[in-house]
């Protein structure tokens, strides 16, 4: 991030202190398949934010001007832009997830009767009886059932217009396209879109489209390392050196002394590049390896010690991103297909191969500044996102995000003490809220919530998952840092649209 003033975005709903949000989340008020807390969790979350797959649920600060140096014709080195884009890759305005520890379990029992051979045909009779006004009930009211289903068509086409009509003042507030997704606990999903998905052909978004999903990738990633605590190939307070020997060291920065649980919280005080210069338009053909990311953030001193305090930073998950591969010898990518992705049936999330610019299904193109502040808006769709790494780089849809929210907390993916593990949150101030393992939550208008969200060059996403189980995920085809409205509405310390249109996706408020 360059040296320019922060901005930064409250999640709370007005007047509300971050206290009130504490309180309920520590009284056991959190959301989860069936609104409760998953067993032995601390059940509160945090906040994070940045720009690219940085970022904070409560409070995103926008994407900071990238510096007189910003436009320059000749593209840095690898190894300057690797020192430079640590901090690049946030998460902004916004996140948010929530979603169902437990769902109720059901059971049936049969019972087994023992009848007489005299009885027999009385029974036998007394069952084609019953048959036959079975059959007759299943039959009998055509009118009731075609009444049923054009309620609930109803209903959903309601669903739909609502939805539309909330992203539709995104597009009005200076956005250029938007998307948005709900999905109920029983997966009954709805979309809709709004303003335009190409700027130079006037054409709509596409419903559902793959969008870039910045740090929602941390979620995944988060996902995938409490894979590894149950099969017993990861502990979460043991030192990263057990699993990097070597590697983890700098001014300061010493992997001895920094857990694996430090590292998904952001309380390991690893360094950040937050202050360098980055041309995204310049970049955008370079592929950085994540070793030669993290050279470049250890060539700078540590921010403090192990623990110390909350500091949200990508630089966490780039050395998650390298455990993971060294612990299961396999490349992240693969590993988040295999265990998350191929599970639950998703068909456009995807983390991109080295190298590979374009996003592979139908999608919005996504629109950036050259130097981050609000202007004239270039199309930055196809660019190289290993600068992100496992801080940021994946694609997904609005509705596959959402189920994929949805089963982080449903017992889906991982066990009960998992999720609780990842509900142990503690205090971020600088966000306004709370951070768990790759989880914020916050205090929406209907209850605590918990998720992610992401902002990189050409897309800003926001998912949550409500106290009730419902799923809500909105994406702007922009940052809100290049939106002169949104960004007039950040500096005066207000809640951003984006913001705003979520929870009233979630809450109907």
């Amino acid at each position: 991030m360059s040296n320019s003033k922060k901005t930064t975005m409250k999640w709370f709903r007005r007047g509300e202190s971050r206290e009130a949000v504490v309180d309920e989340v520590q009284s056991g008020k959190t959301s989860g398949a069936d609104g409760r807390t998953a067993p032995g969790s601390d059940a509160s979350g945090s906040g994070a934010s940045g720009s690219g797959a940085s970022g904070s649920a409560f409070r995103s600060r926008a994407v900071r001007g990238l510096g007189p140096g910003a436009a320059s014709s000749r593209p840095p080195s690898a190894r300057s832009v690797a020192a430079s884009l640590a901090g690049l890759i946030g998460l902004s305005v916004a996140a948010w997830g929530s979603a169902a520890s437990a769902q109720a379990d059901e059971a049936a029992r049969s019972a087994m009767a023992s009848v007489s051979t005299t009885a027999s045909a009385s029974l036998t009779s007394a069952s084609g009886a019953s048959s036959q006004q079975v059959t007759a009930s299943k039959y009998a009211s055509p009118s009731k059932q075609a009444s049923s289903s054009r309620q609930t068509g109803k209903l959903k086409a309601a669903q739909k217009r609502d939805l539309k009509a909330t992203i539709q003042e995104l597009v009005d507030a200076g956005y250029p396209g938007a998307l948005a997704a709900k999905t109920d606990k029983d997966g009954n999903a709805v979309g809709a879109t709004a303003g335009k998905g190409n700027l130079a052909t006037g054409e709509a978004p596409p419903l559902d489209g793959e969008v870039r999903i910045a740090s929602n990738t941390k979620t995944f990633v988060a996902v995938l390392i409490m894979k590894m605590v149950e099969e017993g190939k990861v502990k979460l307070d043991e030192p990263i050196e057990t699993y990097l020997p070597g590697i983890v060291k700098g001014q300061g920065v010493d992997g001895k002394k920094i857990t694996v649980r430090q590292l998904l919280q952001h309380t390991s005080g690893l360094p950040e590049f937050g202050d360098g210069q980055l041309d995204y338009f310049a970049i955008r053909n370079d592929y950085v390896s994540p070793r030669d990311v993290l050279d470049g953030v250890l060539s700078r001193p540590a921010q403090f010690a192990p623990g110390a305090k909350f500091q949200y930073n990508n630089a966490n998950y780039v050395v998650l991103g390298l455990l993971a591969e060294r612990v299961a010898k396999r490349p992240i990518a693969e590993q988040i297909e295999t265990k998350i992705v191929k599970p639950l049936g998703l068909k456009h999330t995807y983390m991109p191969g080295p190298g590979e610019k374009t996003i592979r299904g139908k999608h919005p193109h996504g629109y950036h500044t050259r130097d981050g502040k609000p202007g004239k808006l270039e199309d930055i769709t196809e660019a190289d996102p290993s600068w992100e790494g496992a801080a940021g780089s994946m694609v997904s849809t609005p509705s596959e995000l959402n189920k994929f929210m949805q089963s982080v907390f449903d017992g889906s993916l991982l066990s009960q003490a998992s999720i609780a593990e990842m509900k142990k949150s503690i205090p971020a101030p600088e966000m306004g809220g709370e951070y768990g393992l790759g989880l914020i939550a916050h205090k929406s208008s209907c209850g605590v919530v918990w998720g992610h969200s992401g902002n990189n060059p050409g897309y800003h996403s926001l998912s949550a998952v409500g106290p009730d189980g419902t799923a809500a995920t909105i994406v702007t085809t922009a940052e809100p840092a290049v939106n002169a409205k949104e960004a007039e509405t950040m500096t005066a310390g207000k809640d951003a649209r984006s913001v705003s249109a979520l929870d009233k996706t979630l809450c109907g408020k």
